[in-house]
Order: structure tokens, then sequence, then C-alpha cells
């Protein structure tokens, strides 16, 4: 059998600061028969922004710089020069990355492997020969939500808000792993692989302007279970951005306006109602059962009736808790989450003692009570709270792991 060839996947805009070590980092690949693809972009309408006018300027200077780049099979898809951005609402990373996933299944077999990054994430030299290893000893695998890891900065205000930020999705992918449903990921568009033909089993990528990679892998959740583990993470950058909506750029830049609201620390109590409900479905596979999030699923599908259509249309209980989990997604159950969190506010740093005390008792440093603030700690705190989650994390996906071989 040959061996699965991969294509690194990697969408630029005002990246000519950081994609050079980027290409540096995939230049020094143990691995060496892989293609790198780049997809420079921005809207069109950008060159007659004068406000805009540097973004466009320093693509261009990334085509140039491409072009002369040395040491890689390389491959440009100029979607910036004057007359090739994008047009009307085609724009953003989404069409980037749609763009570049088209490209290389064009010529990509059902085996190959794509890789998504970003232009400003650092790998490692075994990273891609990682990613070929895992997905080789895990041939159930469609697609894999690699470990990812932000370094500091070395700029306080700006690492402080990432630790924060990082803080929120440890905490919520620790609750997602504690309940037994399948959406037990973290996306990141810069730390996702998977196989060309699941991608096309799906029916490629859905271009949002952001949050493509939180959708992406939710349809190759639907269709199978995806990798957590892998021996090589990614490592992206640690900076500011206006350019999405939601994701890490932003996330830091309100974290340094003190704008800490769209990424509250969750309570594991909020979890609870899920969890029971996945217990509950060998009796929801029978009956209606009296749950609250399955209250709330009735109420998001505004149908009185969501499980009996179900019932009628599935041959066991295996196939039910399948179609379960396709209609509460993780986008349900974020939601549901979020409404929870709403009716019963509670401080994160609260939240987060609360959580650290059930998932890791003898742990807790002492400096950290449920009366401190995030504000009175220092960054090389932040940074502790952050890897205990982070080890934690690991530890579970590893425990899943081994535990679906």
């Amino acid at each position: 059998m040959n061996t699965p060839k991969v294509f690194v996947a990697i969408p630029a805009m005002d990246e000519m600061s950081s994609l050079p070590l980027t290409l540096a980092d995939l230049a020094c690949q143990t691995l060496q028969d892989f293609q790198v693809w780049v997809c420079v972009n921005q809207p069109d309408s950008w060159w007659h922004e004068p406000e805009r006018r540097r973004i466009c300027e320093d693509n261009q200077k990334t085509i140039t710089f491409l072009q002369h780049f040395q040491g890689l099979s390389l491959e440009v898809i100029d979607c910036a020069s004057p007359g090739c951005g994008w047009q009307g609402r085609k724009a953003g990373v989404g069409w980037a990355r749609k763009t570049l996933f088209n490209k290389i299944l064009e010529q990509a077999d059902a085996e190959d492997l794509i890789v998504s990054l970003d232009a400003d994430t650092r790998v490692r030299p075994d990273y891609l020969a990682s990613l070929l290893c895992s997905f080789g000893q895990h041939p159930e695998w469609p697609a894999m939500a690699v470990p990812y890891y932000h370094p500091l900065s070395g700029e306080e205000f700006m690492d402080r808000a990432m630790l924060r930020y990082e803080l929120y999705m440890r905490n919520y992918a620790l609750n997602m792993l504690l309940t037994d449903t399948p959406y037990q990921y973290t996306a990141l568009g810069s730390a996702i692989a998977m196989r060309a033909g699941a991608l096309r089993k799906i029916g490629g990528i859905t271009p949002y302007q952001s949050g493509e990679d939180f959708y992406l892998l939710q349809k190759f959740c639907k269709m199978a279970g995806i990798g957590t583990t892998n021996d090589e993470m990614v490592y992206p950058a640690t900076r500011t951005s206006d350019r999405v909506p939601f994701g890490t750029g932003p996330a830091i830049r309100q974290g340094m306006e003190d704008e800490n609201t769209s990424y509250p620390i969750f309570h594991q109590q909020l979890w609870q109602p899920v969890r029971e409900a996945v217990h509950l479905l060998p009796q929801l596979y029978q009956e209606d059962v009296d749950n609250d999030f399955l209250n709330f699923l009735k109420d998001q599908f505004k149908e009185e009736d969501v499980w009996g259509p179900i019932r009628k249309n599935v041959k066991d209980l295996s196939h039910f808790t399948h179609a379960f989990h396709e209609k509460a997604d993780g986008l349900r159950i974020l939601q549901y989450v979020r409404r929870g969190h709403a009716r019963q506010p509670m401080t994160d740093e609260r939240a987060l003692w609360d959580n650290m005390i059930s998932w890791m008792p003898d742990r807790i440093p002492s400096w950290f009570t449920p009366e401190v603030s995030f504000q009175d700690l220092s960054v090389p705190q932040l940074d502790q709270l952050r890897d205990l989650l982070f080890e934690e994390e690991c530890r579970l996906h590893q425990q899943k792991t081994h535990h679906n071989q």
C-alpha cells in the first residue's frame, strides 16, 4: 500500500511578517515528500479603500516572496492581486480554506492527508510525520483535532489576554470530555488534519467568515469519531486580530480591552443535564423523558415530538443514539450551556475553582482561591493554571483514545 501524500493548506492575509517563519518550519520537516498550498487573499474592493491599502500591498509582497521561496514544493493561489480578490460575499478565511481544499481535492487520493495550518502557526520538525503515523494507526479517523498550545509572547497584556482565553477553551474542552457526547474537541483552523476522501464525503468545508473550523469538525464528527491525540502539536501565534468576528485573535483583543463576556468560564453543573440526557438514551429510545436539555432541544427545533419520528425510522438503539447526537450536536450544547450561564451567572474565578476542585483537588495551587481575581494573578500564575488544565485535557484525550481502540 502506498504511503498517503500530505498536502498543507495555508490561507494568508497580511502575513508577510509571520508566514516566512511557518514556511521555514515546514522546510525543516523530517517528512520529505509533501506539498504546501498557500492562498493569499483579500476582498478585491480593498484596493479602492485607503485604510486597507497597506494590507493589499503586504499581500503583494507575500506573493513575490512565495514565488521566489526555495526548499518546498509550493503552490500559490493568488486571490489578492487586482481583479483576483474576493467578490461580493465571497470573503474571509472560510473562502480561503475552501479554495485551498478544493484545489487540493482535484489531485488528492482518498487516503491522502490535508493539513490545515495558519500563516502564523509554528510546528516542530516531526509534525507532519507524526500526523501520518497517527492516521496510519487509526484508520477509523476521518479527521483529527490536533493538540495546540499558544506560546507566550513576552508582552504582558497580550499574554494575560491569551491565557484568559485559553482557560476558557481548556475549561470548555474538559467539560465536553466529561460528557459522553462525540463532540469532545477544540476547533482551531490551524490545528486540523483530515483524509481527502472524508472531506469529499461530507461535501467539503462550508465557507463561513469565521467558525468554519468548528462546523467542519462537527460535520466530520457526525460521520465518525475524530482523533484528538497526536505526538506533536501546533503552536498558534499569540496576537490580536480584527479580521474575523470571533476566534483567538478577536478574543485576545477583547481580553486586552477587559471585555471577556464572550468567553465565560462555564461551571460544570451546566453540563449535568447534557450528561443525564446521554445516560437516558436507552429510555428515550422507548419513550419521552423529562430532562432540561431535551426540553431545550424541543424548543430549538420547534417540534413537540422530536424523537418519535426517529424511533420509527431506526432499527436499534445504536442507530437511535447516532441520530440523537446528530441533533444534539456541539452547537446545540454550546447554546444550551450559554443559556444556563446567562440564567445563573457566576464569576469566572469561582467557576474555574469549583471545576478544578472536582477535577484535580490535589493539584490546585494554594494561591488560587474562589475569591482571587484573574487580574490579581501574575502571568506565570495564569500560565500555571493553563498548564494544569492542558495536562488534564491531554490525559483525558489519551484515555478516550485508548478506550476506543
